[in-house]
């Protein structure tokens, strides 16, 4: 078992109100283990302002001004992904609770609490590295976000008209898209929005990307896998001059003379996973693989 004092900053979804028991189990089993708990301030201002619960013992900070040995994610996926751009660089080891349905990166439920808290003591849990996406924008980082977990999606602004987005990799030209949009995902991505749009599954730890276009206007337009390694370079033509730019759900809008240019991040998520969890027995309860759904 792991005597030294651990620390760990803990992150939040401040949108579910009737699951602050899980928090609570949780504070309490660190409490029992004497480790040294920080709180990012939203979190903690939604537990003891909106819940009114009494959260002792946690030191409050913003934005990712914490030294932690992990980092736990208390909700959905959706969380998780903020928690992982909050962090960025810093290499903390991300566990994900889930307050839900089970997802595929936060995969511990409530009633793991306790024993997970435990395995995590004692050593018993790997990490997985998961790739990053980072954008620029004529050589320079994006304003807000920059990086994405799970996808990056170049869409069209609220209005009927399909953009045209000129796509090459590594200096040579790829295609033409004439669509509503563009998705380039990770693998840990890959059942997120690239599967809603038609784009393939990506196992874990496979070291490539993928594109696939949204709604596009010609039907023998297919997904395409390429290398991590990989730059791609994006422009857009619009009829309004701008378009969105989406960062694991996170939007921003650009005018359509903006250059932008895809690669890995210099970084990798670390992903905490308890041993005995099953990625492909995930994917078949998530996907019902198998199910026979007549009556």
């Amino acid at each position: 078992m792991n005597s030294r004092k651990l620390r760990f900053s803990i992150f939040g979804n401040t949108y579910q109100p009737k699951k602050s028991a899980s928090v609570q189990k949780l504070l309490s089993c660190l409490r029992e283990r004497d480790a040294e708990v920080f709180m990012e301030r939203e979190f903690f201002d939604f537990l003891t302002n909106g819940q009114r619960l009494s959260v002792d013992g946690v030191t409050v900070f913003d934005g990712n001004s914490f030294d932690a040995d992990f980092a736990i994610s208390m909700g959905g996926d959706g969380t998780f992904l903020r928690t992982a751009s909050t962090i960025g660089d810093k290499q903390t080891p991300i566990l994900g609770i889930n307050m839900g349905r089970l997802g595929f990166l936060a995969d511990v439920n409530a009633r793991e609490i306790e024993g997970t808290v435990q395995a995590l003591y004692e050593g018993d849990y790997t990490v997985d590295t998961r790739s990053v996406i980072m954008v620029e924008t004529d050589g320079q980082p994006l304003q807000g976000f920059h990086c994405a977990l799970n996808d990056v999606a170049i869409l069209k602004r609220d209005n009927a008209s399909m953009i045209t987005i000129h796509a090459s990799i590594n200096g040579e030209t790829l295609t033409t898209y004439q669509a509503d949009g563009l998705v380039m995902s990770t693998p840990t991505g890959s059942t997120a929005y690239s599967l809603s749009v038609g784009g393939p599954i990506i196992v874990p730890g496979t070291h490539v990307f993928s594109l696939t276009a949204v709604a596009p206007h010609s039907l023998n337009v297919r997904p395409i896998v390429i290398p991590e390694d990989a730059e791609i370079q994006l422009s857009v033509e619009s009829r309004n001059h701008n378009f969105l730019v989406a960062l694991d759900g996170r939007s921003e809008s650009l005018p359509d003379s903006v250059l932008l240019t895809l690669r890995r991040a210099p970084y990798r998520v670390k992903v905490v996973k308890r041993i005995g969890t099953r990625y492909f027995h995930t994917l078949r309860e998530k996907m019902m693989w198998g199910a026979d759904t007549r009556g």
